[in-house]
């Protein structure tokens, strides 16, 4: 590795905020000598996390450097290596769910950055592999303009229950979103991978948002925000879209199955910014009371106009009428004129919209998360 690519390294690192700490004190001559020397990033103290962020700036400054020199300001340095991941990764996944995210992501920054037609070709050859570039386009002409990431500060992780985990994260900038809303969440441990997460608040005066994880079997992202992420880490958070679970008017019935609690409990906390007299039954299912893995804030909503019913699949020691399937026994509760919200794994979607149909809730006052491809 010669010295310029040695330097452009270390204006990477010394731009990060995170990482910029630990040069404090280093000799930049001697360190920029000794990767270029090397080809390699020396441990300065870091985490394993954020050696591997720095890692990841020598990897990947050829792709910025000779961008640079065929569309000289095309794209930020720092941005560079998102953008790489994004559409290298998006160039072959057929996963459904990933690709929206990944689009979702890179049309906010084809707008961004002002990236146009003739600019493909261009970072096609950079790449060495041939992006869909119509379905950038066609995303970048629906999700409109603003950031196509924040980047956003782990400041707590909670293992709630076996395979679950509970993220408190701040982004440096406050995410426009709303109760109800899902956003692409990436981590620098798996670049160019991105899973939709719906924050389980409503905004906060602070910014934070939390998210609620569980662990996908064979998935490559949900395993290491559940496992493997720590507190000061950091995560890209994309931009807020839709899911068909935005708050209406008049009292509501909101059914969750598992990690499918975080929207819904979002919705109520919007509620109780502003009670208006609705009436408000949460039904909260799960496999059984230890599976049950946000108890403790849920047991924080007491509100007069709030009632909480738990519903436990798979354990012979609850209440009888707490046991059930979460649709079975939110449709108990069920009362004429309610909005009735679904939100839980794929199976329990799957057929929630003919079992309410048929159990005589009107059409239009069924709202499931159905505008994202969850599988």
């Amino acid at each position: 590795m010669n010295r310029e690519a040695a330097a452009r390294w270390l204006s990477l690192v010394a731009a990060d905020e995170q990482l910029s700490a630990y040069l404090i004190g280093v000799d930049w001559e001697r360190l920029k000598a000794q990767v270029a020397r090397t080809g390699e990033v020396p441990c300065l103290g870091w985490s394993e996390a954020e050696q591997r962020r720095a890692e990841s700036y020598l990897r990947r400054g050829g792709f910025w450097a000779e961008l640079e020199e065929r569309c000289p300001g095309l794209l930020p340095e720092r941005d560079a290596p998102l953008v790489e991941a994004a559409l290298r990764r998006l160039a072959v996944t057929d996963d459904r769910p990933e690709r929206l995210a990944l689009l979702t992501v890179l049309g906010r920054a084809y707008r961004r950055f002002g990236l146009r037609p003739d600019h493909q070709a261009v970072l096609d050859t950079v790449l060495g592999c041939a992006v869909p570039w119509r379905k950038v386009e066609w995303a970048a002409a629906r999700v409109g303009d603003g950031p196509a990431w924040w980047p956003a500060e782990v400041l707590d992780r909670d293992l709630a229950c076996a395979g679950v985990a509970v993220l408190t994260v701040r982004p440096w900038r406050r995410l426009p979103f709303r109760a109800g809303q899902a956003v692409p969440v990436g981590t620098p441990r798996r670049p160019g991978r991105w899973r939709w997460l719906c924050p389980a608040n409503a905004p906060r005066p602070d910014g934070t948002v939390e998210l609620h994880v569980r662990a996908v079997r064979g998935g490559a992202v949900s395993p290491t925000l559940a496992h493997e992420v720590r507190v000061g880490e950091l995560l890209h958070l994309g931009p807020p879209i839709d899911t068909g679970l935005s708050l209406h008017d008049g009292d509501l019935l909101l059914i969750a199955g598992g990690t499918g609690l975080a929207p819904l409990r979002a919705i109520v906390e919007q509620v109780a910014a502003a009670p208006d007299g609705r009436r408000v039954t949460l039904v909260v299912g799960a496999r059984s009371v230890e599976s049950l893995y946000d108890a403790v804030s849920l047991d924080k909503l007491r509100h007069d106009w709030l009632s909480i019913v738990p519903a436990f699949s798979h354990d012979r020691l609850a209440e009888p009428a707490e046991q059930g399937d979460a649709l079975s026994v939110g449709l108990f509760h069920h009362r004429p004129g309610q909005r009735v919200y679904v939100c839980g794994p794929p199976a329990m979607l799957a057929g929630s919209r003919l079992r309410l149909l048929a159990a005589g809730v009107p059409a239009d006052r069924i709202h499931l998360p159905d505008r994202i491809p969850w599988r």
